[in-house]
């Protein structure tokens, strides 16, 4: 196969890798806590020729290669909501959820109280404490969450602050090694233990949006797709050049 087409097809490939990536971002603009990804690309030089006799060495042929997608941990804006279960973090930590497969890890804050008194997300995954799972009891009011997760309430008819839980803020040595598991939650994936984060504060009745940006991530979806349409046209000219040039060979007289 022509060097030509080698290089529009690795460049095709890697499109639609970017695409991919770019309409998921897309897709989760109105995704509570949610980070998007980035394509990384590198150009990679290969000679095409497996001879060693030439004059001269053959030139090195530039193809496109996709080395990886990282994760974009920018914090996203903070919307005020005044729900007092909402918080949004102020740092790089996460908060910690128990998962059918173990723990859990999100940006997400946008927290309820299920059937059982538990302190949930929306996907139903229990928030855990430092003491586990944090539980309200039905006479509970007045919820307060403190900067450093420290949650207390009003218990019936009392007006003495009762403490039930503090929510388990975490965070990674490299966090680009964690793995997003959809439903919005990470696992540790090869990222290291997780460890207490002393340093991030919590924001209550605020939540932390998307940081995925509508306009740039739909330009990017528009440049894709032209680059695409154009590479693909550029190698159905190239085709029909072969095809054209292979009609008058057999013209020729022998």
């Amino acid at each position: 196969m022509e060097n030509m087409l080698l290089v529009g097809l690795s460049r095709q490939m890697t499109l639609e890798r970017q695409l991919d990536v770019v309409a998921n971002n897309v897709a989760n603009i109105n995704t509570t806590g949610f980070k998007a990804d980035r394509s990384l690309f590198e150009e990679y030089l290969r000679s095409p020729a497996h001879e060693d006799n030439f004059v001269r060495a053959d030139r090195r042929v530039s193809f496109v290669h996709d080395r990886a997608t990282f994760h974009d941990f920018a914090a996203g804006p903070s919307e005020q909501t005044k729900n007092p279960l909402d918080v949004a973090i102020d740092g790089n930590a996460f908060l910690v959820v128990q998962t059918a497969a173990g723990e859990g890890y999100t940006r997400d804050g946008g927290l309820q109280i299920n059937n059982q008194g538990q302190l949930v997300t929306a996907s139903g995954d229990p928030v855990l404490g430092n003491s586990g799972p944090i539980v309200f009891q039905p006479t509970d009011k007045a919820i307060n969450i403190a900067a450093d997760g420290n949650i207390t309430v009003l218990e019936g008819t009392g007006r003495t602050d009762s403490v039930r839980g503090k929510l388990r803020l975490v965070s990674f040595a490299d966090p680009q090694k964690l793995v997003k598991e959809g439903g919005n939650l990470y696992s540790a994936g090869q990222g290291g233990a997780a460890q207490p984060d002393t340093n991030s504060r919590v924001r209550q009745g605020f939540i932390e949006k998307s940081n995925v940006n509508s306009v740039h991530e739909m330009s990017r979806m528009i440049e894709i797709t032209r680059t695409y349409t154009q590479i693909s046209a550029m190698l159905q000219q190239q085709h029909d050049l072969h095809r054209t040039a292979v009609e008058k060979l057999a013209d020729v007289p022998a």
